[in-house]
């Protein structure tokens, strides 16, 4: 591979301006294409099989199958009371795409009323109509207070991130430039993430095409991308720089450094896609969808990395090392080398220590608890926060998370009152709503008695699928099923919990064969494997401590506790198994190109740690830079994405990547690159030194690199 990696390096810096050219024409037709053509990501929380999603197959027969919202009011002085609210009923019946608007609801204390505003479908509504509600909701009301909440909010409501993004980028730039000492070096690695992210999010509206990509996975794939795609141009520039300070020519320092570093991308780039794809192994739809669109990012980066960066670098030449400051470039190796063997010669303590500590970390993932995070987790400053205390102080919490209940009543339109009754019977129901009857359809709203994130509202949701259905049901051939938001999410959380064996099996078993097949060794791989799971359990585990025992909440802006998200388990540890996998793939990289050479085993393990420890922490702080950037978001799980990413990041490339790897492979010696020659016979050969099949006699500078 590497030749065709240093064919590919030295064309794209001989031809740069026909490389740039053909990505500037490719990047237009797609911004274009998306613009023009592109569809709207949507959000669905369905699964084939799920009973939640039976249900929102019938109710799609009704008017149920729209978005809701919901007006909940309050007279500005409460000693007065409410006038009429017939003005406002009126007027939100008027807004355009509102099909129906139901006849207040009154709270037992008088103090609350909620409308609720029954939309078209999705595909027929937009962030304009969530904008004229607003707008409606904010003027001409005296003497009420207005505050808004419902699913239109979750479908249209982007929450800012923008400021947090821009912080983690300009850490990224501090960082870069610390580390080239060069405004050149630093730019083409932040330009070229940039680029790649406009490509791979513009695309997004394109792909659901063929799949209905999710909202979210724009945010998931800035957070992966930005971080791969910085983190990829940094491996390539550095090596490219150290070519040059050899005296290569810019042409064969670009073409070896492809060759080498690019090699490194490609693999480890193929590990994040194939850890993220790995979701469709979980059976949920938006998972899958959303997988395949950050795999796409993370495609474009790896494909950027080497062919339009190998360009930019052919054509900034020699100047990549000027327009900075030069002693900030200058490589200290020494620190990183006495680090790597002090850990060598106390191998033992530091690798039952630092296990230690991981497995301490990990611990509280035993009490990880999925759920749904309500508007109840917004902050106050947000409407929807506002409009869920309102309605829970005015009827209790169970209103903020109705079941939406569909009957099949094709054959047995009487079974519906006797249903309803016995619904409201079950202890966890605090009201019924009158039934409403389309043909061959009943719909009936159950309120339970706890919130949409409580244990017992899940319990509720079993109890009446397993008794009360199967009680009235009986002989019968009517069908009940149900539905909504907190059902969808119950749902979805089991059927997540039920696959994530097989999901994390799968995941770590495609990887462990791809570094075999690398690093032509058994231990190596299965080391990181194993490796990779302490650190990912341990970014679990913080995200139990803060998200569900609230500590140290507040410095993230979380106002309350909250359950993880059903499908962020599953989606995190796909990416950072992937993620983890690219320091791995990096670090053995040299390792395994010293060894080959030397074939002194804790040698090579040093002067890997030494070669690349201040890459790895600078491209580690970059992604953790990107990735905090942003829990400055309002929306819960965005905060958990950030903070669980960055943690285990961190965690990776100091604990792991600088303590553990060395440890274990010093106390593993010349096992490491064990294999058994049965297998290494039966593997296809890929190049095990890439700088000794590259060219055996470089082309050199004639003159000063740094002239």
């Amino acid at each position: 591979m590497s030749h065709a990696l240093y064919t590919l390096g030295r064309y794209a810096a001989r031809r740069p301006w026909t490389v740039i050219g053909t990505w500037l024409v490719v990047a237009l037709l797609v911004v274009a294409a998306a613009g023009a053509f592109g569809q709207k990501l949507e959000d669905s929380m369905g699964a084939p099989g799920l009973d939640s999603q039976q249900a929102a197959d019938l109710l799609s027969r009704s008017d149920h199958a729209g978005m809701t919202a919901q007006m909940v009011i309050t007279p500005t002085d409460r000693s007065t009371g409410f006038r009429s609210l017939a003005d406002l009923e009126a007027g939100a019946a008027r807004l355009p795409n509102v099909v129906g608007v139901s006849e207040p609801a009154i709270s037992p204390d008088g103090h609350v009323a909620v409308i609720r505003l029954q939309y078209a479908v999705q595909d027929k509504l937009g962030p304009a109509d969530l904008a004229r509600l607003k707008d409606f909701a904010g003027t001409g009301h005296p003497g009420l207070r207005v505050e808004l909440g419902g699913e239109l909010f979750f479908a249209f409501e982007q929450p800012g991130t923008g400021i947090g993004e821009g912080l983690g980028l300009l850490v990224a730039v501090v960082i870069l430039l610390v580390t080239f000492g060069s405004l050149i070096a630093m730019g083409l690695p932040i330009g070229l993430a940039l680029f790649g992210l406009a490509l791979g999010i513009s695309s997004m509206s394109l792909i659901s095409y063929l799949i209905d990509v999710p909202s979210w996975a724009p945010v998931i794939g800035s957070m992966v991308g930005l971080g791969v795609g910085i983190d990829y141009a940094l491996f390539l520039v550095t090596r490219h720089r150290e070519y040059l300070a050899q005296g290569l020519t810019v042409q064969e320092s670009v073409g070896r450094a492809v060759a080498t570093a690019g090699q490194a991308v490609v693999f480890a780039g193929g590990t994040v896609v194939i850890a993220i794809l790995g979701l469709a192994v979980a059976g949920v739809p938006f998972m899958t969808a959303g997988g395949i669109a950050v795999s796409v990012v993370v495609l474009i980066m790896v494909v950027a990395s080497i062919t339009l960066l190998p360009a930019f670098l052919g054509l900034s030449g020699h100047w990549i090392n000027r327009l900075g400051v030069r002693h900030l470039a200058r490589p200290r190796t020494e620190g990183w080398q006495r680090w790597a063997r002090h850990v060598s010669r106390n191998a033992v303590a530091y690798l039952v220590g630092a296990s230690i500590a991981l497995l301490a970390l990990a611990a509280p993932v035993l009490a990880l608890r999925v759920g749904s995070p309500d508007e109840g987790s917004l902050p106050e400053t947000r409407t929807e926060r506002r409009a869920y205390d309102l309605v829970a102080q005015g009827f209790g919490p169970g209103i903020n998370g109705p079941l939406v209940i569909a009957v099949d009543t094709t054959r047995d339109p009487g079974v519906v009152q006797p249903l309803a009754d016995a619904i409201k019977a079950d202890r966890g129901i605090a009201a019924v709503a009158p039934a409403e009857l389309t043909t061959g359809l009943a719909t009936i709203l159950a309120f339970p008695t706890t919130g949409p994130q409580a244990d017992a509202t899940v319990e509720t949701i079993r109890r009446l699928r397993s008794d009360v259905f199967p009680s009235v049901l009986r002989g019968s051939p009517a069908t009940a099923h149900v539905g909504g938001p907190t059902a969808s999410f119950a749902d979805v959380g089991a059927k997540v919990g039920d696959r994530l064996p097989l999901f994390v099996g799968a995941v770590i078993l495609m990887s462990v064969l791809l570094l075999i097949l690398v690093f032509r060794s058994i231990l190596v791989p299965l080391k990181a494997a194993l490796m990779n799971l302490l650190s990912i359990g341990a970014s679990f585990g913080i995200m139990v401590m803060v998200f569900q025992w609230g500590w140290c909440a507040g410095l993230i802006g979380l106002e309350t506790t909250v359950p993880i998200v059903p499908f962020i388990p599953m989606f995190m540890f796909a990416i950072l198994f992937g993620l983890s996998m690219d320091y791995e793939v990096f670090l053995l990289s040299r390792v395994r190109e010293e060894y080959v050479v030397s074939g002194d085993s804790t040698g090579s393990v040093v002067h890997g740690i030494a070669t690349t420890g201040r890459l790895i922490t600078s491209a580690a702080l970059i992604m953790v830079s990107v990735f905090l950037g942003f829990v400055l978001s309002t929306d819960p799980s965005a905060k958990m994405f950030g903070l669980g990413l960055a943690v285990a990041i961190f965690i990776d490339a100091t604990v792991v990547r600088m303590i553990l790897v060395p440890a274990a492979m010093t106390l593993l010696g010349t096992a490491n690159w064990w294999i058994p020659r049965w297998l290494d016979r039966l593997l296809p050969v890929i190049d095990r030194q890439p700088d000794v099949v590259v060219q055996s006699q470089p082309e050199v500078a004639t003159v000063d690199t740094f002239a």
